[in-house]
């Protein structure tokens, strides 16, 4: 069937309408609204977006923050230049990470950030990924001075496709406003839209309740199965407190703030009694797989034959979705990370 093979998510995308920088002030980004049960299509800006959310609606953001993810050292601890790349993925067992290095790399390769920090190579696993552990002066460091090692020396993992180095404004803007638990190596893109006064807008006139998906480097993942079905979706950290747990459970309608907020619920709200905070999210959302949840989503435009783009389609079917995105296309709407959004009713 057609909606299975990877093929149907195809399309083509001027590369004029990728978004190598956001738009400013974040209100002046373009919206289209879709009305499912009216077929209405509505083209705004972000300045009205809260217009548009059902009143009732339970609002849940994710409020991961992204993480200075992208190292540059030397394999030679005096040479100036840093050449070697290495992208912090997540933590592992203890004070160990796993991370992606560029280029030849074996078990106990040393990389220098300068004169004292270091990381060395542990173990090279699957999927082209390196566990390795970072140091001071030889004296191992622990999570909380890793994170003040990246804090200082990295970078902002900018997506593949914006095709230029980190500057000082993604710092602040590769990054939502209510960011508060450190750990992804991407944002959640439709956060990006919000100001401080949407969001305080929001807060005061909606029920809202937050998680915490931290964004793995396998979002930008092109699936690779000629059947999607087939596809292995990657594994998120995922934490939910129990307020906000209990506040997901009472709600009949909810309209959630990107794919991954929406990916969290659905995921939680398939569970039987939870008695946790943390999980570990794998979920893939497709028209074989449909949501069951969540009413209504707000979102970016995504990449093509993306497991996103199937959970748009998973949402309001896949000939719609390709309507929608030739519209869009149409209407030079910028797309990915640092483009406009779609709003899903």
């Amino acid at each position: 069937m057609k909606e299975f093979d990877l093929e149907s998510y195809d399309y083509h995308l001027p590369k004029e309408l990728i978004a190598n920088y956001p738009v400013l002030p974040k209100e002046k980004a373009k919206l289209l609204v879709y009305e499912r049960r009216s077929q209405t299509i509505t083209h705004t800006t972000f300045e009205h977006v809260l217009d548009f959310f059902p009143k009732n609606a339970l609002v849940v953001l994710n409020d991961t923050k992204v993480m200075k993810a992208r190292l540059f050292g030397s394999k030679h601890a005096f040479l100036p230049s840093k050449t070697t790349e290495v992208f912090f993925h997540r933590f592992f067992k203890g004070n160990t990470a796993m991370t992606q290095i560029k280029g030849k790399i074996k078990v106990g390769d040393k990389i220098f950030f300068d004169a004292n920090y270091y990381a060395e190579v542990l173990e090279l696993l699957h999927n082209g990924q390196r566990l390795i552990a970072f140091y001071d002066n030889q004296t191992p460091l622990n999570q909380e001075n890793i994170l003040k090692l990246l804090e200082q020396y990295g970078h902002m993992p900018l997506p593949p496709y914006i095709k230029r180095a980190d500057e000082s404004l993604d710092a602040h803007e590769y990054q939502s406003v209510f960011a508060k638990h450190i750990g992804a190596v991407a944002a959640p893109t439709a956060s990006l839209h919000f100001s401080q006064n949407t969001l305080e807008k929001l807060l005061k006139d909606f029920k809202h309740a937050f998680l915490t998906l931290h964004v793995g480097a396998g979002t930008f993942l092109s699936v690779e199965t000629k059947d999607i079905r087939e596809h292995q979706i990657h594994t998120e950290v995922l934490r939910i407190p129990k307020k906000s747990q209990e506040i997901l459970q009472e709600s009949q309608e909810i309209l959630c703030i990107g794919t991954t907020a929406l990916r969290s619920v659905e995921y939680f709200k398939r569970l039987k009694n939870p008695n946790q905070e943390a999980f570990e999210c794998d979920i893939f959302l497709h028209l074989a797989n449909p949501i069951q949840h969540v009413n209504h989503l707000l979102t970016n435009f995504h990449l093509p034959k993306s497991s996103l783009l199937m959970l748009v389609s998973a949402m309001i079917g896949l000939e719609k979705t390709k309507e929608i995105y030739k519209i869009a296309i149409e209407k030079k709407y910028r797309f990915y990370s640092y483009g406009d959004g779609m709003l899903i009713l």
